[in-house]
């Protein structure tokens, strides 16, 4: 019999259709979800939270006529590529905190978070970025994200439950590399070099699930969706033309299956050891996740029934191959 599956990694190009996935199996009846998706109530993580919050920074500091710092323009990638693994760190704190049951409760959220993504950037080797500012612009700064850190903060908290016993940690992120890139790709890019950086802990038990769409498929989901009045929405954030193509222009998950040597994994060294990653693939080349973005009293019986047989085939798989 199928085991529940402990942790899985949510890995695709972005508006391929991961948050309509991660909404969808929250709304699942949990008794359906376990039998169906072997899945047991969901426990959410979400790197997009951060990617969001870095660009906030940057455009206040933009606006107090200072250094950007993560971003040269709210329209481009990374100054530092290594932020891909400031990211990781991120999550791996979140993780951590998640198995030891500790909930943060800042006095202020902004300062909380600012001395997250500097540790978090340490480990990675990139500079301090936040403990440099002048006490004033750091004090603006926090002043202008104050309450989207907090929310941040509460959001963790919510998804804090009593035990970890009987869940499922579902993480997501996304990671790519230049349009025309050659494989494998180069670090700090792509899921090779991400999924090695998470933690032992986190990679003892991962399985990953990967939603498969075109690089141009991706491209013209992320327009549709995107609503500039809601750009920190985990549904309906956009990400700009330059960073779709310069960071997302391809990514290296089926490099990765080709050249495991036990099918239906992906290996992956890391912390001085191999983890062989159950991997399955949902195939949402055509779209059958958008409709997740409706209110459900609108979902199509039809709609409802292409999403769930499609998880259903591809979690399957994961839980046979743990």
């Amino acid at each position: 019999m199928a085991k529940t599956l402990d942790t899985v990694l949510l890995f695709a190009l972005p508006a391929s259709g991961k948050s309509e996935v991660r909404k969808y199996l929250s709304l699942l009846d949990p008794v359906l979800c376990a039998e169906d998706f072997h899945m047991g109530r969901t426990v959410q993580l979400d790197d997009f939270p951060y990617v969001h919050l870095m660009r906030r920074i940057a455009e206040t500091l933009g606006e107090l006529g200072q250094d950007r710092i993560f971003f040269p323009s709210m329209e481009k990638p990374f100054t530092d590529p290594r932020d891909w693994g400031t990211l990781i760190e991120l999550l791996n704190e979140d993780h951590a905190d998640l198995v030891a049951r500790r909930v943060h409760e800042p006095d202020s959220a902004a300062t909380w978070l600012f001395d997250r993504i500097d540790r978090a950037r340490g480990k990675v080797g990139a500079p301090a970025a936040l403990a440099s500012l002048s006490p004033g612009v750091r004090a603006q700064v926090a002043s202008a994200i104050e309450d989207e850190a907090r929310d941040l903060a509460k959001n963790l908290a919510a998804e804090h439950p009593d035990t970890l016993a009987g869940k499922t940690i579902v993480l997501e992120a996304a990671r790519g590399g230049p349009a025309g890139s050659t494989m494998p790709l180069a670090a700090p890019f792509g899921y090779r070099h991400s999924i090695g950086q998470l933690s032992p802990e986190l990679l003892e038990n991962a399985t990953i699930l990967y939603i498969w769409v075109t690089p141009e498929e991706s491209r013209r989901k992320n327009d549709a969706r995107a609503d500039p009045n809601d750009p920190g929405s985990i549904l309906h954030h956009g990400v700009p033309l330059d960073v779709m193509l310069g960071d997302y222009g391809c990514d290296d998950m089926a490099w990765l299956i080709e050249q495991s040597t036990k099918p239906g994994h992906i290996q992956i060294e890391a912390h001085g050891r191999t983890f062989d990653i159950p991997v399955a693939r949902f195939d949402n080349r055509e779209d059958k996740t958008s409709f997740v973005r409706e209110d459900k009293a609108d979902w199509r019986p039809a709609d409802v029934e292409a999403l769930h047989e499609g998880l259903k085939a591809a979690l399957t798989e994961l839980a046979e191959r743990i």
